[in-house]
Parts: C-alpha cells; sequence; structure tokens
C-alpha cells in the first residue's frame, strides 16, 4: 500500500511538473509571438523610413543656403537684397523659378499661388550642390519706413523646380526686423 501511496504521489507530483512545464511553454509561446510582433512592425516602419530617404534622396532639393542679405542701393533708390539657392540632391533641378512678393502685414502661403503682384525670374536649371543666387529690390523709403517702425515689411519668396519625377518647392515668409535690420523667417514650407 505504501508503495501504491508513493507511485501515486509520484504521478500527481509529475501530472503538476507537467501542467507547470505547459503553463510555462504557453507563457513563452506569447512572449515570441509578440516579440515577432514587435520585430515585423519594426521592420514595416524601417522599410517605410527607407523608402522616404531614397525617394528624397534621388531627386532635387532646392533649398536656401544663406539668410537673406542686404546687398546695396541701387541709384534709382532701390535696396538690393540676395538670397543664395542650393540644391542639396543627387539630381538636377530644371526650370527653376523663383517668386517674390512684398506686404506690409503677415501674408498666407497662398499668396504665391496668385500672379497678382508677384515678381517671377527664371533662374534655368540648378545642378546638385550647385548654387545661385536671387535679388530681390525694395524702395528706400519703405524701407526707411521699416527702420523707423512706421510700417511692417514682409517678403514672400517661393522657388519651384522640375525634374525628372515631378515638380517641387521651396516656400519662405520673412519680416524686417527693425532691430536686428535684418529679415527673420517666420514660415517656411517645401512642397
Amino acid at each position: 500500500m505504501n508503495q501504491l501511496n508513493a507511485y501515486y504521489e509520484t504521478m500527481v507530483e509529475l501530472a503538476l511538473v507537467e501542467q507547470w512545464i505547459s503553463i510555462g511553454a504557453g507563457v513563452a509561446t506569447v512572449a515570441v509571438v509578440y516579440l515577432l510582433w514587435k520585430t515585423v512592425r519594426h521592420m514595416e516602419e524601417s522599410t517605410k523610413l527607407s523608402r522616404v530617404q531614397v525617394a528624397h534622396r534621388f531627386r532635387p532639393w532646392v533649398g536656401p543656403s544663406s539668410g537673406i542679405e542686404f546687398m546695396n542701393t541701387t541709384p534709382d533708390k532701390k535696396e538690393q537684397f540676395v538670397i543664395t539657392l542650393k540644391n542639396y540632391g543627387e539630381l538636377p533641378a530644371s526650370n527653376v523659378v523663383a517668386m517674390f512678393t512684398m506686404k506690409n502685414e503677415m501674408p498666407t502661403r497662398d499668396i504665391l499661388k496668385s500672379s497678382d503682384g508677384i515678381d517671377k525670374f527664371n533662374l534655368g536649371p540648378l545642378l546638385p550642390n550647385m548654387e545661385k543666387r536671387y535679388w530681390f529690390f525694395i524702395d528706400s523709403d519703405i524701407m526707411q519706413k521699416a527702420k523707423d517702425n512706421s510700417t511692417q515689411i514682409f517678403v514672400a519668396l517661393y522657388f519651384a523646380y522640375e525634374f525628372a519625377g515631378g515638380r517641387s518647392g521651396y516656400g519662405m515668409i520673412s519680416h524686417f526686423d527693425r532691430k536686428a535690420s535684418a529679415f527673420v523667417h517666420k514660415d517656411m514650407w517645401v512642397d
């Protein structure tokens, strides 16, 4: 009888151990499934990021390489300003067009979509790592009023360009800060 009881106790202990092993295996399976799911999600995000990087790497990207700088005052009483553009991409940008307008209140991005009061200038192509300068002019009287704090000057600039994969552009709105005696960027965007 003692042997029978010992046998049953051993069987119960083995059954209990088997149940604990089954529970442990289930928990381990859930952990492995969770880790696989996290790995797949990470790979999806990495793939998306790689796609975006490749799409942006193999295209032109035209943007400013300098701020708006004062050049000089022309004989016809206009102050000349310049901004330098650079193609940071690995492909050439063709038909780079600079657009400029000036307002005395903060304009919206949409102002550059209309043709009213917009100066346009074709800068031609821009090869990778190439820079070009764009000049614009503001009447000296208006600049003096801005320096005297009797008016405000906002300039909106947009640089549209084409490439084999489509069209793109870079826009910016800047405000003349009389204390700094320079243009300060208020808004920038890429299309």
